[in-house]
């Protein structure tokens, strides 16, 4: 039986040579190389060609969505899989957009993990059970079969301009009184957000706001 070869993107060493050793117990799978995450990164994808790319979303070294949208640039039959611990809908929606084709929480069970090696290497595209039966799963799911993010999920300029506000602190009475906007249709505005970014509350709104001006 040929085994499926896979590439390991993992910087803790430990989990890397766990994960490794693993998967080497695999009648039907192989790890061909592993990766701290690092510049030979890519180095190593051209040279080894594995058919599954086993990546960690949290790499401290390189940039994970960058990093999947080069691979899939370059490698195009190239399956690459996420791991993380629980990523966010909106980190998701990022990943698939630039090309992943599967996820695997780290909780995963052993069933779950080989699971989901073996099905992207077959094609399929997966997400983890957390997700599934959502809402949030279908605009994964569309975002996966046309390569982009439905224009259900965008910000409008007027959200846009109240998750400045509310990262400014503003009640939602401020903002009303700034945009000239009744209060309930500022409610009605900060509502879709929550829905748009699969977040829970004006504060997530301001952290994700910030986070979004770091980068």
């Amino acid at each position: 039986m040929k085994k499926t070869g896979i590439l390991l993107i993992e910087d803790n060493r430990i989990l890397r040579d766990g994960i490794k050793a693993l998967i080497n117990r695999q009648s039907d799978l192989r790890v061909v190389g592993a990766s701290g995450g690092n510049h030979d990164t890519l180095l190593q994808v051209r040279s080894l060609k594995p058919q599954v790319i086993l990546m960690d979303l949290g790499l401290r070294n390189e940039n994970g969505l960058r990093l999947v949208t080069t691979l899939t640039k370059e490698m195009p039959l190239t399956k690459v899989i996420g791991m993380g611990l629980i990523p966010s809908q909106l980190d998701i929606i990022e990943f698939v957009q630039a090309g992943a084709a599967g996820f695997i929480l780290k909780d995963a069970t052993l069933e779950d993990f080989l699971g989901t090696i073996r099905s992207v290497a077959r094609g399929m595209k997966i997400l983890p059970p957390l997700l599934t039966g959502s809402l949030f799963t279908h605009v994964v799911e569309l975002a996966l079969r046309k390569g982009k993010l439905p224009d259900a999920v965008r910000m409008t300029t007027r959200e846009r301009e109240i998750i400045v506000l509310i990262a400014e602190g503003m009640s939602n009475k401020e903002i009303a009184q700034r945009l000239n906007l009744s209060t309930y249709t500022v409610k009605s505005h900060i509502h879709n957000i929550l829905e748009k970014l699969a977040l829970h509350s004006r504060l997530e709104i301001a952290t994700h706001s910030y986070q979004n001006m770091r980068n």
